[in-house]
């Protein structure tokens, strides 16, 4: 999503125009869909009643590389004995990676990042000892204070002989201007533009100009790699020093990030064999964009166990299956104590919504934290025109007290957690290259429980009876905004 900062007007959310309401949006996207076809989102029924996909025996890799049949059944015995005959933990497992592929890699560490600072902090800190490679990939790359430290830091270490990569949407980033880029490439950085909009460009594809890149990815040295929400725009801290880095002095960053201005944010940290299954989705974005050839040499180094985590690398891809809205659904309907979920953009069909409140109904404890505002007035429109048949099944709604929320998380028991760049609209379902990680780990799922409680007391909850009582006016634009929910 783009950002927008207090002095300047909301901007449609993937072409960066200015409006003057949301609904310039609908009838913006409504001709953009014209162009290129209405996606549709993918039917979950007939892959969540087939049985065979919850009892393979799912593929496990470690750090020296794939793991046996067998020893893939023994670690799911395992589980079984410490979670017990839990859907969640077996079936779930089986299933997630049957329609997702890759591997449930074993021997991770997964760190929590709080908000931009924090994740900005340790970004720095990673890039400046970066010795072979750095994979930046995002949806946004502004030219403000943060985007050009950014540069100025890659540049650096590119001089110094890392080589760095590139890519960030054309889309995304359609107000920074390309002498921001070149300034990049002029020093020796690879920098790709994921499918250009300029009709004059080699690999314009009209069919094209709604297949948009939003993961965010950081790798160095194939070694750790940072991923989430996080987009690299100043949107995210309020800075009292801004002091960039230059040569090869000490780097000074003082940050003061107020929770009234600053956008509020998750992402993670990660080591250990799941950062291979990154590498993969940027090598493969990058090769199928045609961008300069590749050293796969030093991306690729050996892994070395890291931590207890098993973690599950999810990427889905515009106009194919949405693997990251199915396993979704699927942990929904096997929780058995809580669903927490976060999310900025909450435009859900139909399958997501019948997940959710059949969990409620079961006695599952089901909770959302919405943004109350958003630089998407209509999306928030259309969110709330499904809190009453929510609220009326039990679930608990909280709405951010804060000037915006934009992580995308889900917990689900304690032990599945899910950090990553798709938010429930139809963009990210159907339209978006996105990238989400599962995490399977009681002490990280209690870290993301610890984190959602956290957030909720900055979060007013949604109370029925009131809510029930709001004007007609609000619930006719609700209802409108429902309508045109497939363009958003």
């Amino acid at each position: 999503m783009l950002p927008r900062s207090s002095s300047t007007l909301s901007r449609f959310r993937c072409f960066g125009l200015p409006r003057s309401g949301g609904w310039l949006t609908a009838w913006l996207s409504l001709a953009l869909i014209g162009l290129t076809g209405c996606a549709t989102l993918p039917d979950a029924s007939a892959l969540l009643h087939n049985p065979h996909l919850f009892h393979r025996t799912p593929q496990f890799a470690g750090v020296r590389g794939p793991i046996s049949h067998a020893e893939g059944q023994e670690i799911m015995q395992h589980l079984e004995a410490r979670y017990g005959p839990s859907d969640l933990v077996t079936r779930q497992l089986a299933f997630e990676q049957a329609v997702g592929g890759g591997f449930i890699t074993l021997g991770n560490n997964v760190k929590l990042l709080e908000n931009g600072p924090a994740t900005y902090a340790e970004m720095f800190r990673l890039i400046m000892q970066a010795r072979q490679s750095i994979n930046l990939e995002t949806f946004i790359f502004t030219d403000d204070a943060i985007g050009q430290e950014f540069a100025n830091t890659l540049i650096y270490k590119q001089l110094q002989g890392v080589q760095v990569h590139v890519i960030y949407d054309s889309l995304g980033s359609i107000s920074t201007p390309d002498k921001f880029f070149d300034q990049m490439r002029r020093n020796g950085i690879h920098v790709l533009r994921f499918d250009p909009l300029n009709p004059f460009s080699r690999r314009f594809r009209l069919g094209r100009i709604t297949h948009r890149d939003h993961r965010k990815l950081l790798i160095v040295d194939g070694q750790v790699a940072i991923t989430g929400g996080i987009n690299v725009s100043g949107v995210y801290e309020q800075r009292e020093s801004n002091a960039f880095f230059s040569g090869s002095s000490e780097r000074s960053r003082m940050f003061s990030a107020e929770p009234a201005l600053a956008w509020h944010d998750t992402d993670i940290e990660v080591t250990g064999p799941a950062v291979a299954e990154y590498q993969k989705l940027f090598v493969q974005t990058w090769q199928h964009q045609e961008g300069w050839p590749l050293d796969l040499t030093i991306l690729y180094p050996p892994l070395k166990r890291t931590g207890p985590m098993m973690v599950h690398v999810i990427g889905s891809e515009a106009r194919g299956l949405s693997v990251i809205y199915i396993t979704l659904i699927s942990a929904i309907n096997n929780a058995q104590e809580s669903v927490y979920i976060t999310d900025p953009y909450f435009a859900p069909d139909h399958q997501v919504l019948g997940a959710l409140k059949a969990a409620a109904r079961r006695g599952v404890d089901v909770r959302l934290l919405l943004p109350t505002v958003t630089d998407e007035p209509l999306i928030a429109a259309a969110a709330r025109s499904h809190y009453d048949s929510l609220l009326d099944a039990g679930i608990k709604i909280y709405q951010w007290n804060g000037t915006m929320l934009h992580s995308k998380t889900a917990v689900i028991d304690g032990v599945w957690s899910t950090v990553g760049s798709s938010n429930l609209d139809w963009w990210s379902i159907a339209r978006n290259n996105e990238v989400n990680t599962v995490v399977l780990n009681q002490d990280f799922g209690a870290q993301m429980v610890a984190h959602f409680q956290d957030d909720l007391k900055n979060a007013k909850q949604i109370d029925p009876r009131q809510w029930d009582e709001r004007p007609f006016s609000e619930k006719a634009h609700e209802w409108a905004a429902r309508m045109v929910q497939p363009i958003l």
